[in-house]
């Protein structure tokens, strides 16, 4: 609403929080953006982008920019477009995935498997009585160690324990568990089932009495 009635342009990024659900958060909230845009995930991974923009933008861009208006032939220096543009593989197997993988049903399981791993992980934080969250959106779950999920990035930067997160993910590893590069965030697929889930979960607690034992928290 308020987008709206100032005249903001609203536009919104699912590249991450496409797993929400069907239709990503955007869905999920009953949004209405001007422009949203997706990532890789559409594709099972593979390199790919998908936009899209209301009509009324659409119009207001094929009149400020005449060369991006899709009826007049382009410029190939101008609008968007590329050798790499609509390539075969990359729009079949995003037609794959958004028919077989990121269906209702899929991401019911998937949200489920999420939900159990981060009330098990929150549980074991809050028995230790740890400064650490676990923040969720739809299908994945993250461990962050600070005591509040941040609002940006500079929280991020300034919160983050990067002693402990080495420490985490060389400790995974040994047990045969991979985290996301980076952080310490949970994807979860169709095909993760609740005993992965379970797994992590005694994995995670052993980490804990490990910190712990060390008093390195």
């Amino acid at each position: 609403e308020i987008p709206r009635r100032t005249g903001t342009v609203l536009i919104i990024d699912e590249t991450h929080t496409i797993s929400s659900g069907p239709g990503g958060y955007t869905a999920q909230h009953g949004l209405e953006p001007d422009m949203l845009v997706a990532g890789k995930a559409i594709a099972g991974g593979i390199p790919a982008g998908v936009f899209g923009v209301s009509r009324e933008i659409a119009e207001r861009l094929w009149a400020i920019v005449p060369m991006v208006n899709p009826r007049v032939r382009q410029s190939a220096h101008l609008g968007i477009g590329g050798t790499l543009a609509g390539n075969a593989l990359t729009v079949a197997t995003m037609r794959a995935v958004l028919e077989e993988v990121l269906t209702p049903a899929n991401f019911e399981v998937m949200i489920a498997n999420a939900s159990r791993l981060a009330e098990a992980a929150r549980g074991i934080i809050s028995a230790s009585r740890l400064p650490w969250h676990v923040t969720q959106v739809g299908a994945r779950a993250e461990i962050m160690f600070m005591p509040a999920p941040p609002t940006n990035g500079a929280d991020v930067i300034a919160g983050r324990r990067g002693d402990l997160e080495t420490l985490l993910h060389a400790f995974y590893m040994n047990e045969g568990i991979l985290v996301t590069p980076f952080h310490t965030m949970f994807l979860m697929c169709p095909a993760t089932s609740p005993a992965d889930v379970d797994r992590h979960t005694e994995v995670f607690a052993r980490f804990v009495d490990l910190v712990r034992g060390a008093g390195v928290v």
